[in-house]
């Protein structure tokens, strides 16, 4: 579990760095809300 949100935040943290307007934040979380929201339906 500890792994996870480890991979989780380094994920958020490159993804935040890439993009440089408040919609492209928008954009890239919900992406990641959505990468997660995967990975937890397939265990």
């Amino acid at each position: 579990m500890k792994n996870c949100a480890l991979v989780t935040v380094l994920i958020l943290n490159l993804t935040l760095a890439g993009c440089n307007t408040v919609k492209g934040v928008g954009q890239d979380l919900q992406k990641a809300g959505e990468m997660i929201e995967d990975s937890v339906k397939k265990k």
